[in-house]
């Protein structure tokens, strides 16, 4: 069996012995060319594969790898259609990714002088020039370096690579609006550095370039110095440029573990892949929607095909990490108004306003801002769309539901400075192994708390909401069904676990008690209600489930066993 590519994203590495399971992309290098404009952008949410199909093109076009041109393209799209411009230009590479932000705007700004040192070291070092690192060391600014080597390169024909051209700025971001102004405003060094790159397009100098990142961001604060480059993000036809389609998801577990798994039930894994990866639309008249590809690899990579079971989490922790981290941009522009659009978005399944092609962050950052913002960066997706330019968007996927409940558990204590510990995981083992009362007197403290504070807007949503939070710390055990449809019943919170070691399944009814509402015809309207979704053959055929009723009001929350 192949190697998964997971962690990888040199496309020489996996493609020059042949050794890994690849999924070809480019086609999609024939379809860039054909494009009017040789200055692109494409923009696509965190582990998608942008940095793969950068490196394919760094390889494509290089003419110091022509002689290797056939081992690594011998049996994709374009090695059997190539075009007339394969090996024909010589690749200046930035890859700002790995600058760190911690320090502020002067840390920021001596890695980004590093970055562009070691990019154009490392071209004069492939392309035969003698000049030397410590050369480059006497060049004190990052705008200074870039005209410097566009000076000595004036007779190259130059393809410009950028990849993650926004992931320094975007930190930053999160935490001063200030700070990310001076960096790319007008006098910011990165915009004088883009500003450089624009002229160089000019002299014919630079010939190509193709730039990837997450949010137009900082593209739209750069437009008036470096207004060259088209935007195909949302192109319909480079839809699938990035991560994968069904097809190439089935074609990966036929090429992995369905070849060493005959038995298992092909279609139920594909299903739990769709549930946890799958979901997003970057076109409305797009074909189909689209998987993250690194978790489907880090997925196959983890599934342990000697004895065919799961991977015992659906989520890599540095993904996870990585996802949170960029969530501190939810603090962008009024906090308070993007927390409300976040609990509409968790409380409806879906939310809906407009993809705006521009940011003026010298304006308040409105709603329509804050939703392409995390639409950009794949927290919500294009569900169907409405009227004009206003679409309906939802959440893609269960990996970015439970994130969502994560943070929204989380902001929950920040907002409402809880004195409880919202790491809940040790009491969910506890309720896993039969033991609810832990959990029970956690969930309690957060709704005396909460509904004590806002008991006028506090409703059975909200509690709902709150419940799912807690126990979104347990998905590495349980997989949570929140409202599931099941023959048209609808049962509130149903915790299913995920290996079948697991002692005890759950099913919870949510009801909610105001002042004016009568304890015992909410109680029995709940029973009911229970006792008719236990009938159901979906409910009946989940092993050693148990029923709870959950009554909250403002006094707390009581558990009915049923």
């Amino acid at each position: 069996m192949k190697k998964i590519i997971y962690g990888n994203s040199n496309f020489r590495k996996v493609k020059i012995n042949n050794d890994y399971l690849y999924i070809d992309k480019t086609e999609f290098i024939e379809k860039l060319e054909k494009l009017n404009d040789d200055f692109v952008i494409f923009l696509r949410p965190r582990r998608f594969g942008k940095s793969l199909f950068l490196s394919t093109l760094q390889y494509y076009y290089d003419e110091n790898s022509a002689d290797e041109f056939d081992a690594m393209f011998h049996d994709t799209y374009i090695g059997a259609n190539p075009t007339p411009l394969k090996s024909s230009f010589r690749i200046l590479f930035f890859e700002f990714s790995g600058i760190n932000t911690d320090g502020g705007v002067e840390v920021i700004y001596e890695g980004f002088k590093d970055n562009i040192k070691s990019a154009i070291y490392r071209y004069f070092r492939e392309y035969g020039y003698d000049i030397t690192r410590d050369s480059l060391n006497s060049i004190p600014t990052p705008t200074g370096l870039i005209k410097y080597f566009f000076d000595v390169i004036e007779d190259d024909k130059v393809y410009v690579l950028i990849d993650e051209y926004d992931q320094f700025a975007n930190a930053i971001l999160a935490h001063s609006m200030q700070d990310f102004l001076q960096i790319v405003g007008k006098g910011g060094f990165v915009r004088s550095f883009y500003e450089v790159l624009k002229r160089a397009t000019l002299s014919n100098v630079i010939q190509k370039m193709f730039i990837t990142g997450v949010t137009p961001i900082t593209l739209d604060s750069l437009s008036s110095g470096f207004n060259i480059v088209k935007h195909i993000t949302y192109n319909k036809e480079f839809n699938a440029l990035a991560g994968f389609t069904k097809e190439e998801v089935n074609y990966s577990l036929e090429q992995s573990i369905f070849k060493k798994c005959k038995d298992i039930d092909k279609k139920a894994l594909e299903e739990k892949l769709k549930v946890w990866y799958d979901g997003y639309l970057f076109n409305i008249k797009a074909k189909e929607r689209i998987y993250n590809a690194t978790l489907v690899n880090y997925f196959i990579s983890e599934y342990d095909t000697d004895d065919c079971t799961m991977p015992k989490k659906m989520l890599d922790s540095n993904v996870a990490s990585d996802y949170r981290a960029i969530m501190k941009l939810f603090n962008i522009g009024n906090s308070e108004k993007n927390y409300e659009i976040l609990k509409e978005l968790i409380e409806k399944n879906t939310i809906s306003g407009k993809i705006k092609d521009r940011y003026d962050l010298n304006r308040e950052f409105g709603r329509d801002d804050f939703i392409t913002l995390i639409y950009s960066m794949g927290f919500i997706t294009i569900k169907d769309e409405l009227f004009g330019e206003e679409m309906e968007f939802e959440i893609p996927n269960y990996v970015i539901k439970i994130l969502y409940f994560n943070y929204f558990a989380v902001e929950l204590k920040k907002r409402n400075n809880l004195q409880i510990d919202l790491d809940t995981r040790r009491l969910l083992v506890d309720m896993a192994l039969g033991d609810v009362e832990p959990f029970k007197k956690q969930l309690n403290e957060v709704i005396k708390t909460l509904s004590n504070r806002d008991h006028q807007g506090f409703d059975e949503k909200y509690f709902q909401m709150i419940a799912l939070a807690l126990l979104s710390f347990s998905s590495d055990f349980y997989f949570i069904d929140s409202q599931p449809e099941k023959n048209r019943k609808i049962p509130d919170i149903m915790l299913i676990g995920r290996d079948e070691k697991v002692p005890n399944n759950y099913l919870l009814e949510l009801k909610w008690k105001k002042d004016k509402d009568s304890y015992e015809t909410i109680k029995q309207k709940g029973i009911k209600q229970v006792e008719e979704y236990k009938e159901l053959d979906k409910v009946k055929s989940i092993p050693k489930l148990r029923s709870f009723l959950l009554i909250g009001s403002k006094d707390g929350v009581e558990f009915l066993e049923l």
